[in-house]
């Protein structure tokens, strides 16, 4: 559906002086998220199979993308989701597939089993704790990798800070670059900068215990599709074979850098923002001097929380109460 090709947006910083800075704008997908790219692959892989349907567990960008590929094969498919603001389940619901929104994440997944158990469905979520994700959706998102070389005049960035959850998307696009180094395209890995809310962060946990995997208690943030309470390993070692490193992030930042993002003309999700909060560390982590600075911008802003509930002021028409609300510099 015409997924892949997005832009790389320069976007300098100035308090990071001379860095190249860009935004990989992963919201010009056709469902408007990087999953577009993972669901690519995973529906051809459904259908390789001979399955009769798609199910998926999702927060909401996963969901949509789901349907939407579904749709296309001409494949059935149940989305399993929680509550989600009304322009999300909406979005989700717009493929004319079956969603069904449920009490928490472990009931997703008894339920997922049993569609696939008892339809031939075929599960393009994590089914397995600790998570290993579908085993083709890496695949796709290596394409990113191939992408951002050819976009940067085939160099490869100095670093790549990724918005992070089970880490499906920073491995899959460490993949890319590892491949490119194998061909010689490349001298050396861009490192891999894994972001992920402060109120868990189970990736950096596992990085500073020298685990494949841990388990946290996971707190509340409004980066909601990103928050886990396990990682994956392969984000361990996407990591540290790339000589990265996994970033906590707080909301506030991440915030902050939605609030700079759409000062630069780009509306983004919270959770996608987050790469954007963890790139204005580079001073602090030694990053900017040797080569470009990418943050993959996963999403757009319109499925964050409490989206739509702030009213535009409305005026009776007249110039005096237009010039009420103009900025004390216009």
């Amino acid at each position: 559906m015409g997924e892949g090709g997005t832009p790389l947006v320069a976007h300098p910083v100035p308090a990071l002086g001379q860095a190249e800075v860009y935004i990989k704008d992963e919201s010009r997908n056709p469902t408007w998220s990087h999953k577009d790219r993972l669901n690519l692959a995973v529906t051809s892989a459904a259908l390789a199979v001979e399955a009769d349907g798609i199910v998926a567990a999702s927060s909401g960008n996963h969901g949509a993308s789901a349907a939407a590929y579904a749709s296309r094969a001409g494949l059935p498919a149940v989305i399993l989701t929680t509550p989600r603001p009304p322009a999300v389940a909406s979005f989700v619901q717009a493929y004319g597939q079956t969603v069904v929104a449920v009490p928490d994440a472990e009931t997703r997944w008894t339920l997922m089993e049993q569609m696939v158990a008892e339809f031939n469905y075929h599960p393009v979520s994590n089914q397995t704790i600790p998570p290993t994700n579908h085993p083709f959706g890496a695949e796709n998102y290596k394409s990113i990798a191939y992408e951002l070389f050819l976009q940067l005049g085939q160099r490869a960035p100095e670093a790549v800070f990724v918005p992070t959850g089970y880490a499906e998307l920073l491995f899959g696009v460490h993949k890319g670059f590892r491949e490119l180094a194998h061909y010689g395209l490349i001298d050396t890995l861009p490192r891999m900068m894994a972001c992920e809310p402060a109120v868990g962060a189970p990736l950096k946990r596992a990085l500073e215990l020298g685990k494949p995997v841990v388990e946290v208690e996971a707190g509340d943030s409004d980066a909601y599709a990103i928050i886990v309470p396990v990682n994956s390993y392969r984000g361990v070692v996407a990591v540290e074979e790339s000589d990265g490193a996994a970033l906590a992030i707080s909301d506030e930042e991440m915030r902050a850098a939605q609030a700079q993002l759409s000062r630069g003309g780009m509306w983004v999700e919270l959770s996608a923002a987050i790469a954007f909060a963890g790139l204005l560390r580079a001073n602090e982590l030694g990053l900017g001097q040797r080569g470009p600075l990418v943050a993959i911008s996963t999403s757009s802003g319109f499925k964050d929380q409490g989206v739509g509930q702030d009213p535009i002021p409305f005026i009776d028409g007249s110039w005096e109460a237009l010039l009420e609300l103009l900025p004390a510099s216009s």
